[in-house]
């Protein structure tokens, strides 16, 4: 069966293989030759030779008909997890006959789904075919692939064969962005200034934040990492810190542990927690970076998304930046002690190991995430420590 197989698509995409009604003609028109041969009746010679000649002329139609055709495909915009792709191919026939009974097939990688099929009754001469069609993503990737396959049994449907056309394909699905509203991760780092001190021997904060310059009530949508707490509670009524900007201040970096071994689903999760908190930190107006081991360092918006959908676990490891407090996003808690001062962390419980108490020598703060429960609930709740 295996070998009839192999044998079958060896023919149909290097010449044409006959389809069940192929087969058929050729039984007839044996049957026909035999008859014809012990009665030696003309007649019986005619029908035997039209069926074979109707043969002949399929087995090389079929393949011509694909030869001069032109694949051409249009870009396709990203789009993020749980949209659709819109994938456009074009199919130019230069000829000046029509081409009929035509399927095109889209092969899709493996990850994506099987090839998408659609049939086309005929492309007219000089013209060409628009096919459009959306496919369901449900996973973020940088997908692949560069093959468009083209089939036909014209004219008569007695053969059949197949050929492949070069058509490369970039389909990009970025990761989901939660909608966070608060993020104690991302408005509490910074507040140990006094840990942190310029060449100058200044405290810094944030390059976005500054130095205090004034106290002042509260007003609708000022960030809750401004409010000064300690002075909230003296006068009863929210007090927001006015800063002075300090150029050339430090950054937050958002570090995902993209060069250790992961569980699969929960990188899936550290990638979205990592797209949400570098555009939680952009809501906020602060001067945030992404750093993967394979990228480094890297900023702006479609350039953070493109590299969160590619990234991958073991990956070849960059240096991480040693003078800029990190949110570090790993499943290893014995890294966290390396972190730079001010840092937080995301640490991830792995399920065939649970974590240890690990002694770390300076104060570091972050969440531990259970996969079990939802990601956007736990990105907003306190932190901890160890």
């Amino acid at each position: 069966m295996k070998i009839t197989k192999k044998v079958t698509n060896w023919l149909e995409t290097h010449a044409s293989s006959p389809t069940y009604g192929g087969w058929v003609l050729t039984g007839v028109a044996l049957c026909y030759l035999g008859a014809a041969i012990n009665t030696m009746a003309g007649w019986l010679y005619v029908i035997s030779g039209v069926c074979l000649a109707l043969l002949g002329v399929s087995v090389f139609l079929a393949p011509r008909s694909l030869k001069n055709l032109v694949v051409k495909r249009s870009p396709i915009p990203p789009v993020s997890v749980g949209d659709e792709l819109s994938i456009e191919i074009e199919i130019y026939n230069p000829t000046p006959k029509p081409v009929t009974l035509l399927q095109v097939a889209d092969i899709l990688p493996f990850i994506l789904g099987k090839p998408i099929k659609n049939p086309i009754d005929t492309i007219e001469a000089k013209n060409s075919y628009r096919w459009q069609y959306y496919h369901p993503t449900q996973r973020r990737g940088l997908y692949r692939w560069d093959k468009v396959e083209l089939a036909t049994g014209a004219p008569w449907g007695l053969f059949w064969c197949r050929r492949q056309r070069e058509s490369k394909a970039i389909a990009i699905v970025y990761p989901t962005v939660l909608p966070l509203t608060t993020c104690p991760l991302v408005d509490e780092i910074g507040q140990d200034d006094s840990q942190r001190n310029d060449p100058r021997g200044k405290p810094l904060q944030l390059a976005t934040t500054g130095l205090v310059r004034s106290l002042r009530p509260y007003r609708i949508g000022d960030p809750t990492r401004l409010i000064h707490w300690r002075t909230s509670a003296r006068y009863g009524e929210l007090r927001v810190r006015e800063l002075e900007i300090i150029t050339g201040g430090q950054e937050i970096i958002i570090a995902l542990d993209s060069a250790a071994q992961w569980q699969e689903e929960q990188f899936e999760q550290a990638v979205t927690a990592a797209a949400s908190l570098y555009f939680y930190a952009q809501k906020q107006q602060l001067q945030v970076q992404l750093w993967t081991a394979a990228t480094g360092l890297v900023k702006g918006d479609i350039t953070v998304l493109e590299t969160l959908a590619a990234t991958n676990p073991l990956e070849e490891a960059n240096l991480l930046p040693e003078n800029y407090p990190l949110i570090w996003l790993t499943q290893n808690p014995l890294t966290l002690s390396e972190l730079p001062l001010g840092s937080r962390w995301v640490l991830w419980e792995n399920i065939a190991s649970p974590i240890k108490q690990v002694v770390i020598n300076r104060d570091y703060t972050g969440i531990i995430l259970q996969s079990e429960q939802e990601l956007q609930l736990q990105l907003q709740k306190p932190l901890s420590s160890f």
